[in-house]
């Protein structure tokens, strides 16, 4: 089925859901898509046609003809039960991409996701102290085995940049003698520029004379047949959770914290959204608002500014 969709480049009413994720992935928009988010979609394509949804019959085996609202409902109430609010709400949006795609390939006339009432997921709002931080940092620092797990986080933290780009950083985005970090993020594509000050550029000064004969800033310490790498996703979980129980830390802060953290202490600094944007990278205000929440330190701060 998906050599026929992508030879005939065309959709039809009588393909299944299954065929629609196939040809989907031939498509424009698809191609444009990072690695990463390649690789998200397919998973999820994946688990959107396994689900179960009528007389144990598979979405993916659905027509397009046949898709029902029935249908979708069933299939994100067990998305729901078993994956929970937020990868539910993720696998919606996957699947309502490639109706679209089918909407406007004439070969479905309405999406019924669009109908869905979804389940709104509470935001999370954990943030790290400043002494969780130095104390993470400290005990990361100072062991090999952690060292570039603690620069993955110390570059997370003071730049409020993703642990996944920072995970894959490259010596060739980093430019020591002129202190600047020119980085393309992997989720939007977005162009950010930000200076190296202070304690990282020191850590990175004494990371490039250890490891800047290969192109990772912070690979796994020890080759992997020989060859440094990128630490895996998973890895970074499990080292973090090392360093944290060495550290005392509390479990619930966790890596992906830190980005919202350093966007919210910018908040608190009294950085104007468009200030905070040229550094988190998002292109519409209205995203930056997540990160716009009441702090005794920013109030204290604007009051301060106030006219006596």
């Amino acid at each position: 089925m998906l050599v026929m969709a992508r030879k005939n480049k065309e959709l039809k009413d009588k393909d299944t859901i299954e065929t629609a994720c196939e040809f989907y992935v031939y498509t424009p928009k698809y191609n444009k898509l990072s690695t990463r988010s390649k690789k998200d979609y397919d998973y999820n394509f994946k688990r959107i046609c396994e689900t179960k949804v009528q007389n144990n019959k598979k979405f993916g085996n659905i027509r397009l003809r046949d898709l029902r609202f029935k249908h979708v409902t069933v299939a994100y109430d067990m998305w729901l039960s078993s994956v929970g609010t937020r990868q539910a709400n993720y696998m919606a949006t996957c699947l309502s991409i490639v109706l679209n795609t089918a909407i406007r390939h004439e070969a479905l006339l309405s999406n019924p996701v669009t109908l869905i009432q979804r389940t709104q997921d509470k935001a999370r709002k954990v943030r790290w102290t400043d002494e969780q931080v130095v104390t993470f940092l400290n005990t990361a620092y100072s062991r090999w085995r952690w060292r570039s797990i603690g620069l993955i986080l110390h570059m997370a933290y003071e730049w409020a940049q993703r642990i996944g780009d920072m995970r894959t950083l490259k010596w060739s985005n980093v430019d020591l003698e002129n202190k600047i970090l020119e980085l393309e993020q992997s989720k939007r594509r977005a162009q950010v520029r930000l200076p190296i000050e202070g304690s990282l550029l020191e850590m990175l000064k004494k990371q490039h004379e250890d490891f800047g004969f290969q192109q990772y800033v912070a690979p796994a310490v020890e080759p992997h047949n020989g060859v440094y790498r990128a630490y895996p996703s998973t890895d970074i979980h499990k080292l973090v959770n090392e360093v944290k129980a060495a550290a005392d830390l509390p479990r619930q802060i966790t890596a992906m914290d830190l980005r919202r953290t350093g966007i919210t202490q910018l908040v608190e600094g009294g950085v104007d959204t468009f200030g905070i944007m040229q550094v988190s990278g998002h292109s519409n205000p209205q995203s930056v608002k997540p990160y716009l929440v009441n702090t005794l330190s920013g109030a204290t701060n604007a009051l301060s500014q106030r006219k006596k």
